[in-house]
């Protein structure tokens, strides 16, 4: 019924909630996401997205060891399923265990909401990551939950200078995006590193964009 009925869906993706049957989170909440049929990033996807997950979690292990805030950050790296029947059958899914409180924080082109600290933070842990990359990365689209010992990220993305983290991955142009619009805000250190060009590429927009959406700097 839950595979039938997914309780959240993106452009591209369905999300479906379940129950581990077995293992160490027996009992937990789960989700699985999988791609709408037809839909062209399939194929490319899965592993770039993976590579993304271990690199955002070596970032934030650089920066949990700098102890800015008293909570760590975490980042649920899922695995990769391949469905077993009814609508999935045959289909490739990440499977991670559910996040409650789920709230955006900021994207991969550069927008974010900067009403509330937690956002805020999330910002500051964007700019923290290009700057302890030696201005190679910018991890962003952070979004998850807020509990009372940690911050639980899941689906972020590496920009990388190269484009080696997948499609969603917008390559320098979507570093000098997050730049253009992000103001340093009290979590931030007035030390770090800024790129050269901050131009903006990319139209600021909450959602998750793929390669080839840019727009004329300005």
């Amino acid at each position: 019924h839950d595979l039938r009925h997914p309780f959240a869906e993106g452009g591209f993706r369905y999300v479906a909630k379940g129950r581990y049957t077995e293992g160490a989170r027996e009992g937990e909440q789960t989700v699985a996401k999988w791609f709408k049929t037809g839909h062209v990033f399939e194929a490319s996807f899965f592993d770039g997205d993976i590579k993304a997950m271990n690199k955002a979690h070596e970032l934030v292990k650089e920066w949990n060891g700098k102890r800015f805030i008293d909570k760590i950050v975490k980042v649920n790296i899922p695995e990769v399923w391949t469905g077993m029947g009814g609508v999935i059958l045959g289909k490739k899914l990440l499977h991670e265990p559910y996040i409650d409180n789920y709230q955006k924080f900021n994207s991969n082109t550069g927008w974010a909401d900067n009403e509330t600290p937690w956002p805020r933070v999330m910002q500051a842990l964007s700019h923290f990551s290009y700057h302890a990359s030696g201005g190679q990365f910018v991890l962003c689209d952070l979004q998850g939950g807020v509990y009372s010992d940690a911050v639980v990220l899941t689906d972020p993305v590496i920009l990388s200078r190269t484009k080696m983290y997948g499609v969603t991955d917008l390559g320098p142009r979507g570093i000098s995006s997050f730049f253009n619009n992000h103001v340093c805000n009290e979590f931030c250190k007035a030390t770090w590193s800024r790129p050269a060009d901050q131009r903006r590429y990319f139209n600021p927009q909450p959602g998750t964009s793929m390669v080839g959406g840019a727009v004329g700097t300005n």
